[in-house]
């Protein structure tokens, strides 16, 4: 394939000139989305994005046009909200002003963030984001302005630097990297601050943030040109987070076509080849290093129709979520894939599952499915979404770095102002996007692929449906159509990979006679009405997901739903779970009791606990253990992987 034209800085700037003001579209806050090809609704069909070379299958809606309704998901991104608006910006941007030479008497927050800790500044970028995504879901005002001045206060910073770097480190650090020199990942956290500044543009509107990020990709052309692309390998080694997503969002958002070129350069060939040939290569590398990566060649196979970019995330994903995810749908180990394929038994401990994985395989997984609508991953989707993220926060808005699946640990969270981890940061977004995969659409009609209590406006077709569910609580959902004129429309709903007991479908209080198989959609033509109703059933069941390489190592699961078993009385102290700079607590397990079982399946030992909703116990064994959602599961130790064994006759 042929290599990314190398770009000199005269080139860049010169185009930078020629190009500037003709690739902004007119319009209030929301501009070319540039995550995915979703364009703003409220741009006419011939203004969508000419970027975009390959069309997604399906689309999701624009945050705007989701709202989420009472439930666990808006109760989650309520709390997140009022953590983001708790944080002082001035604090946030001490150590940017610290390194622009500008004054600063504010108190420095600790953790990573911390000034003399190499990867400061990565936070601010989340949170930039993370207001973004905020205000795109809720409409909230206030986190938009605060945002807005955090944007102002930071080309202050970019205009003292006299050159486009902004940073809350200096530039020392990059030049440690070009002469390999050991140091913290300068260009993850110029990703994260770059990414900030362009989701503050897309979702906020704000022009100045635009501007910050093209003079910051300028910093980065300048920095790179004397590069050789060999040695440019080598300093690909140190993890660089989404660069080459950026730019090629930068392409996506502006036309200029150097960008895509920029994003070419920072693909690391030792990790696309072997993904291109179908080789799983990925023992020994660390996880969220490279799955931002996969991101990056999603986004330039959608720019530039290119195959072997499909390739590279298409094979990727099927091989991470068929081999290497545990029943969580969360990966790693450690931060690392530590095993050949399908080998997990040896990785169930304290570290396992990095946060940041999640988040970036669902921000994967919604390329996949834009490309393919394949029910296959919202099935995957809603595994990690509600046992993995749902339950990775507190009350206080405080994330996870891990969630440890092995037997006798807990949950623990970050502190409000001492850790600012990574996931700290992704976490901080995820709870302010609940709503960007609950519906996505065609031309026909609406796939609705989660099941949370939420609204959708499509204002192409005159159509708001309202979703009203309890679920995972209430085995079903419930799809309310208002419209001003009879519409004729397909609704898409997903019937999950755990409905083995089939189900039912009634409109307006009549039972159809219709219904689809696990991992597919059920899909309903008609003429819609205002006030139509369709009403799903779907019963949940036990099961088990057994790890690959060892059957006698059993998750319980009911419906999407990983039950964790609480582990007696030993509860985690404050000081094991809020935890400052370190990314685990430390601190032992204790034991979990084995299990005996005369099935394959779950039901001879384990059962539900009539009128305690999703509660189940034991039954049949030396200690009872009462079992529930791992994702309601707080302040205490639990199991979610047991020993079975088959019982003696």
């Amino acid at each position: 394939m042929k290599r990314p034209r190398r770009i000199t800085r005269r080139q860049f700037v010169s185009a930078a000139a020629a190009a500037a003001g003709a690739s902004v579209l007119p319009g209030s806050d929301f501009k070319w989305a540039a995550q995915d090809p979703v364009v703003d609704a409220s741009q006419a069909p011939e203004n969508r994005n000419p970027r975009e070379r390959v069309p997604w299958a399906t689309e999701p809606f624009p945050l705007r046009q989701v709202r989420l309704l009472d439930g666990p998901f808006r109760d989650g991104m309520e709390t997140n909200t009022k953590w983001l608006l708790s944080l002082p910006s001035d604090r946030l941007l001490h150590t940017f002003r610290i390194t622009a030479g500008l004054q600063t008497s504010a108190q420095p927050l600790g953790g990573w963030e911390k000034p003399d800790c190499e990867l400061r500044g990565h936070f601010t970028g989340h949170y930039l984001s993370a207001c973004a995504l905020t205000h795109a879901s809720t409409g909230n005002d206030e986190v938009k302005a605060k945002a807005n001045s955090m944007v102002a206060e930071l080309a202050k910073c970019q205009q003292a630097n006299k050159n486009g770097y902004l940073s809350a480190f200096p530039e020392d650090l990059f030049g440690r990297l070009r002469t390999l020199q050991k140091v913290w990942a300068p260009f993850y956290t110029y990703h994260k601050i770059m990414a900030g500044h362009l989701d503050m543009y897309l979702y906020c509107g704000n022009e100045q943030a635009l501007s910050t990020v093209e003079a910051m990709a300028g910093w980065v052309s300048k920095w790179h040109e004397s590069i050789s692309d060999e040695h440019m390998q080598r300093i690909l080694q140190t993890e660089y987070g989404g660069m080459n997503e950026v730019f090629c969002n930068l392409y996506a958002v502006t036309g200029k076509p150097y960008y895509l070129d920029m994003a070419g350069l920072f693909e690391k060939r030792m990790f696309f080849d072997p993904l291109a040939a179908h080789r799983d290569e990925l023992k020994g590398l660390h996880a969220n290093t490279h799955i931002p990566q996969v991101i990056g060649a999603a986004r330039r196979y959608e720019l530039t129709a290119d195959e072997r970019y499909r390739n590279i995330a298409s094979y990727f994903w099927d091989e991470v979520t068929s081999e290497r995810t545990y029943c969580t749908g969360g990966t790693s180990n450690e931060e690392h894939w530590r095993t050949d394929p399908g080998r997990l038994a040896s990785e169930l401990g304290e570290n396992t599952e990095e946060c940041c994985c999640a988040y970036n395989m669902l921000k994967l997984t919604r390329h996949i499915f834009g490309w393919t609508a394949d029910p296959r991953a919202m099935d995957y989707y809603e595994r990690v979404l509600m046992n993995h993220r749902l339950g990775t926060q507190d009350g206080d808005g405080m994330k996870s770095y891990f969630l440890p699946l092995g037997s006798g640990y807990w949950k623990y969270f970050n502190t409000a102002y001492d850790s600012f981890w990574c996931c700290t940061g992704t976490g901080a977004e995820e709870f302010a996007k609940f709503g960007d995969t609950i519906y996505f659409h065609d031309e026909r009609g609406i796939f609705v692929n989660l099941f949370i209590p939420s609204e959708v406006k499509w204002p192409e077709k005159n159509v708001h449906l309202h979703q009203e569910t309890r679920f995972p609580e209430q085995e079903g959902t419930t799809l309310v159509v208002h419209t001003q004129m009879p519409t004729v429309m397909t609704l898409n709903v997903r019937i999950p990979y755990w409905a083995t007991r089939g189900g039912s479908l009634r409109l307006n209080g009549t039972p159809l006679p219709v219904f689809a198989s696990p991992s597919s959609y059920l899909s309903v033509n008609r003429a819609w009405n205002d006030g139509d109703r369709l009403e799903l059933e779907l019963p949940m069941s036990l099961h088990v997901e057994t790890i690959p390489d060892d059957p006698s190592l059993q998750a319980v699961m009911y419906g999407p739903l990983v039950l964790a078993g609480r582990l007696g009385s030993q509860k985690p102290t404050p000081t094991m779970t809020y935890v400052g700079y370190d990314t685990s607590p430390g601190g032992s397990p204790v034991p979990a009791p084995q299990m005996k079982a005369s099935s394959t399946g779950p039901a001879s030992w384990v059962e539900s606990v009539s009128g305690q909703g999703l509660t189940f116990r034991t039954t049949g064994q030396a200690e009872s253990v009462t079992l529930t959602p791992l994702y309601k599961l707080f302040g205490e130790r639990y199991a979610v992987y047991w020993n079975v064994t088959n019982k003696t006759v």
